[in-house]
């Protein structure tokens, strides 16, 4: 059984493929994608694809609202992985703040240089501050 950070670091990749399959305008089955980076099916996993999903144009929206001499379609795909999972946790989930702004640097700090990590604790924290619940 996988711990909720190694679910999120599958959540970020699904994410990615989406990404990329998106912008390559590819056609895609969400269940497969997850499917093929997990062993046993997941509600954690599938849940936060299919919100993140759902609520994409208003996570876009919120980090290119706090995202300083950027915006969202300029970041490589991971990134904007990456910094989908923290807003949606952030915004839509009971996980608790703290958790949600450190398992997104965890993976940035895994998958992107110290600047992308610094540039997402910098607009996961002034979410948290400004447009939390």
């Amino acid at each position: 059984m996988k711990n909720r950070s190694e679910l999120r670091e599958i959540i970020m990749k699904v994410l990615y493929q989406i990404n990329l399959l998106e912008e390559t305008k590819l056609e895609y089955d969400i269940e497969e994608l997850i499917k093929e980076q997990l062993e046993i099916q997941n509600d954690f996993v599938e849940e936060s694809i299919k919100g993140i999903l759902e609520n994409k144009t208003r996570i876009y929206e919120l980090a290119n609202k706090y995202l300083t001499d950027w915006t969202m379609d300029r970041l490589n795909k991971v990134d904007q992985a990456i910094i989908s999972l923290g807003i949606y946790e952030l915004m839509y989930t009971e996980t608790p703040s703290v958790v949600a702004i450190n398992e997104a640097i965890e993976l940035s700090k895994k998958y992107s240089d110290e600047a992308v990590t610094k540039m997402i604790n910098g607009v996961l924290d002034k979410i948290y501050h400004d447009e939390e619940k």
